[in-house]
């Protein structure tokens, strides 16, 4: 890839924005400080929060605008890469980044728990649009957690950083809770999409083709993240979208039981099961009835 910066250390990406490295696995970085500079993709070997300034207009969702324009939150995750197309022109960064390397969580309730907070999966257009009062609260933290690196590293330091890293990205939980239900006009949207690919995904001979329909599947038909899809489906829906999928599987397989000119096996294989017995195991747990048993009772 060409123009890749590659930060594999906190204190290299420090370096780069002309901060002072307080502390070799994290970091709290005002961007303004660093030097002009053009657009380049950037790999990251640790976690990344950016807090973005963003004017209004100038992101978009689909073809609508962000409702919230205090401020964007960019959540990337270790091994990521951030692309960015290179117009060439020079800008001064602004905003500010909390940095942290996984071996400063290792051993930790955040570290066990880490996977947890999916949006560190989401893609660039899922990120998180805060209200200025939200905008306040993250600065809170934020200054925090530099306020223990400022204080110079003694026994307590990592407890008191990752404690104030698991507050923050737990409030991030809940700003996304909001955006999900403030945004809901436009995740209905996507539901409903969902709901019709899932029809016609049956009505055709791609479950013979390609299996059983995966969450990446759709999330892919969707142009979003899995980890996104499957989050936004969960707060619409109530269920999870691979419940939702075994769900539709469940009620076309009930539908073509009533034809008695194929046997269960056939209808497992049409409905994208590799194996039978798969098929039979998923229809029991969901229905408490074998395939047999259903077709035999109605």
């Amino acid at each position: 890839m060409d123009n890749l910066r590659r930060f594999e250390a906190v204190s290299d990406y420090n370096a780069f924005n002309n901060q002072e490295t307080l502390h070799p696995l994290v970091s709290v970085i005002d961007m303004s400080k660093a030097n002009p500079r053009q657009s380049s993709s950037m790999y990251f070997g640790f976690y990344v929060v950016f807090l973005k300034d963003v004017n209004c207009g100038d992101l978009r969702y689909g073809k609508g605008t962000y409702d919230y324009q205090e401020g964007t939150l960019v959540f990337i995750a270790p091994g990521q890469v951030v692309s960015v197309d290179n117009t060439g022109e020079i800008y001064q960064p602004k905003g500010y980044a909390l940095v942290f390397h996984p071996d400063l969580i290792h051993g930790t309730v955040l570290g066990r728990h880490i996977q947890e907070y999916t949006f560190f999966s989401y893609q660039s257009n899922e990120a998180l649009h805060v209200s200025r009062r939200e905008r306040d609260m993250v600065l809170d933290c934020l200054s925090k957690i530099e306020y223990e690196l400022e204080h110079g590293i003694d026994k307590h330091s990592k407890q008191l950083i990752v404690s104030n890293i698991e507050l923050f990205l737990n409030y991030c939980v809940r700003f996304y809770d909001r955006q999900f239900i403030t945004r809901n006009h436009v995740h209905q949207g996507i539901v409903e999409r969902f709901e019709q690919l899932l029809n016609d995904y049956f009505q055709t001979d791609k479950p013979q083709l390609l299996g059983l329909p995966s969450v990446a599947y759709y999330a892919g038909e969707l142009n979003l993240s899995a980890n996104y899809f499957g989050d936004l489906i969960k707060k619409e829906t109530g269920r999870t979208a691979q419940e939702y999928i075994q769900s539709k599987v469940i009620d076309v397989a009930k539908e073509r039981l009533f034809d008695p000119s194929k046997s269960v096996s056939q209808l497992g294989y049409e409905l994208g099961f590799k194996y039978p017995q798969h098929f039979i195991r998923l229809f029991k747990q969901r229905v408490g009835q074998s395939p047999n048993e259903y077709r035999t009772q109605n």
